[in-house]
């Protein structure tokens, strides 16, 4: 298939970029061109930013058809209407990535399917997400347009350890204060369930939505069967680590009060990451018989934590977030003290 990626090089894109080449696919990225170091030989690559210079990307793109495109980039109902307008006639397949934390918040049933109603309060990053939905949804009952949409939910990397509280300058932080030895945030008293997929796995189901003609109007979710606490996600980073797990339980709704509004924990927290879920991948299973994610937490996580140790560059420091943990633990801690 000859097939169009916006984007790319993030955490699930790179995967699929990876194995759509190594599959033989003929692939196409536009791309900023921030990383491109890493990735593999083969691809044509069309380097420029499609959201403040549209004119001179379409330019480079010239009259290509596609079997597919793929936009791992789009958060906003601008971005998919410029697609639609971009892409009608050019793609037998125009795939949207959306989130699974558009789905009903608060939750009104743990187990959640594509037929899950879509409505998030909590978060605005969510709200984006649904309002491009309903655009392309709208798109291909009036005028065929070919779309699939796809919903991840916590998908991660060896490039970043998955946790539920950290700083906007990702989960390192939050690793350093394990191997320190101090207590680390953990929302709620971590008995919420929650979902975590390793990048390759994801890339596989989506790879079987190309081309596929039972995805075209349709929305899939893509996630591991593999369902955990956040006290057993953060034991396992902890085992991970070889060092002592010391939780400090705080209410989601106090961290949202309190943590700086830019990181935004009302929409991580409250919107998504302290909700129980279980996500029923049965409909992708339906269109793409024999996926299965394989790799099991533990597994990943260990991987994730070697290859950090192992680059710097990834040891990204957040003084700020480990000050704001030590306030928050030493307020709660006084306040208890007064009764």
């Amino acid at each position: 298939m000859k097939i169009l990626i916006i984007g790319g090089t993030g955490t699930i894109s790179s995967a699929i970029t990876r194995q759509l080449v190594a599959a033989g696919h003929e692939l196409w990225l536009i791309n900023r061109g921030n990383r491109t170091a890493e990735l593999p030989d083969g691809i044509k690559l069309i380097t420029g930013d499609i959201n403040n210079r549209e004119d001179e990307v379409v330019a480079k793109l010239g009259n290509e058809q596609f079997d597919a495109v793929c936009e791992f980039i789009g958060f906003l109902p601008s971005q998919v209407e410029r697609d639609i307008r971009l892409f009608t006639g050019r793609t037998k397949q125009y795939v949207f990535v959306s989130s699974a934390s558009a789905y009903n918040k608060p939750v009104r049933n743990h187990v959640i399917t594509e037929g899950t109603s879509l409505a998030n309060p909590y978060w605005e990053y969510s709200r984006n997400k649904i309002a491009c939905e309903e655009l392309l949804m709208k798109a291909y009952r009036e005028n065929g347009f070919p779309a699939t949409i796809v919903r991840p939910s916590h998908t991660y990397c060896e490039r970043a350890v998955p946790v539920s509280v950290h700083g906007p300058k990702g989960s390192w932080s939050v690793l350093k204060r394990m191997i320190e030895g101090k207590q680390v945030i953990v929302h709620g008293d971590g008995s919420s369930l929650w979902t975590l997929t390793w990048n390759e796995d994801f890339a596989r189901g989506f790879i079987g939505l190309l081309g596929n003609p039972t995805a075209i109007g349709e929305a899939f979710q893509i996630m591991s069967d593999e369902s955990l606490t956040w006290n057993q996600i953060y034991q396992t980073v902890a085992d991970a680590l070889g060092v002592e797990f010391k939780p400090y339980y705080v209410s989601s709704s106090y961290l949202a009060q309190v943590s700086p509004r830019e990181w935004d924990f009302e929409g991580n927290l409250l919107g998504d990451k302290a909700c129980t879920v279980v996500f029923d991948c049965s409909k992708l299973k339906r269109a793409v018989p024999g996926f299965c994610a394989t790799t099991r937490f533990d597994q990943g996580v260990r991987h994730a934590v070697a290859y950090i140790k192992s680059h710097p560059e990834f040891q990204i420091e957040d003084p700020e977030f480990d000050i704001w943990c030590d306030k928050v633990i030493d307020t709660i801690e006084n306040t208890r003290q007064q009764f």
